[in-house]
């Protein structure tokens, strides 16, 4: 599997349908018939994935010995809130009302590749979110080149 990369902001049609990336759609597979999305468990938007990941996460899920209101939440959250959507023959999704007015999508939809994921928000609020982000990042002293060398240096162990 590819992994997502990069934004995007697409603007949602009057039908409400919205252009899914032609990257992501390379990253979901040229058998991918759409996507899964759901609202996030950490931020204010929707998690987006392909129906293979939620069946990878769901067999995780049983390998692991979880306390049962772990289960529970994650049914309900995920799995439970999850819809999937068809791409049309465009590329095109229609985000559901509910989901796009509980994260507070309206007429601009921006994409956000998380490597195995991806996410939908209102592009203001990711504004916000990536300017948060990045300052909490610079205040954690984090950067790609020491994650790298960490790596490196447990390989060499």
């Amino acid at each position: 599997m590819s992994v997502f990369l990069s934004s995007f902001v697409n603007k949602i049609d009057k039908k409400g349908r919205v252009s899914v990336p032609a990257s992501f759609r390379a990253a979901l597979g040229s058998d991918a018939s759409g996507i899964v999305v759901f609202r996030s468990l950490q931020v204010e938007a929707l998690d987006g994935c392909s129906i293979g990941h939620l069946e990878q996460l769901s067999q995780s899920l049983e390998k692991q010995d979880l306390p049962s209101d772990i289960y529970e939440l994650i049914e309900t959250t995920i799995f439970g809130g999850s819809v999937q959507l068809p791409f049309d023959g465009e590329g095109r999704i229609t985000l559901p009302q509910h989901l796009s007015a509980a994260v507070g999508i309206e007429e601009d939809v921006a994409f956000v590749g998380r490597r195995k994921t991806f996410q939908l928000w209102n592009p203001k609020k990711l504004a916000a979110h990536d300017a948060a982000a990045r300052s909490a990042a610079r205040a954690k002293d984090i950067s790609l080149s020491k994650i790298v060398a960490q790596a490196t240096s447990k390989d060499d162990l």
